[in-house]
């Protein structure tokens, strides 16, 4: 197994080999499916077939009628201060999600919003931020290779 990507500050003064790796390296890419979607549904009513789910851990995360287009696009590439290279899907809401710190103004890219860490609720890899906006409307821009939709 890799290196952890970021090791979380609460953890620095672990002892050796009892590292708490809070990111996994990016799973292998595999099939992801971009098609937007009229309404948004219950979380309840999540099919099989419109499941979007943690590549890691198979955990469902949203669903593809949580499409949400944000800036004119549905998918956006940014990079964050360290150069790393994020493709991200804007979703209303990712019910599969926890997360992690405070929230943060800093380098946000989308302008107005303060940004949280989404991890999967399940195996708890970055899964991407969730963006809030001072009025609270949010949205969440998940990481598009991190994510699989569940075809049936």
């Amino acid at each position: 197994m890799g290196t952890p990507l970021i090791m979380a500050d609460c953890c620095r003064g672990t002892p050796p080999n009892r590292f708490v790796y809070l990111f996994r390296p990016d799973p292998k890419p595999g099939k992801v499916r971009d098609e937007p979607i009229a309404a948004p549904q219950d979380e309840t009513s999540v099919t099989a077939a419109d499941a979007v789910v943690c590549r890691q851990c198979l955990h469902v995360v949203t669903s593809i009628a949580e499409h949400q287009t944000v800036n004119g696009a549905h998918a956006h590439t940014f990079a964050n201060p360290e150069g790393i290279v994020f493709d991200i899907a804007c979703y209303r809401d990712a019910w599969g999600c926890v997360y992690v710190g405070p929230s943060s103004p800093q380098f946000t890219w989308f302008a107005g919003c303060v940004w949280r860490i989404a991890v999967c609720a399940n195996c708890h890899v970055h899964l991407g931020w969730r963006f809030s906006a001072v009025e609270g409307h949010f949205f969440h821009g998940l990481i598009i290779n991190r994510l699989i939709v569940r075809e049936a």
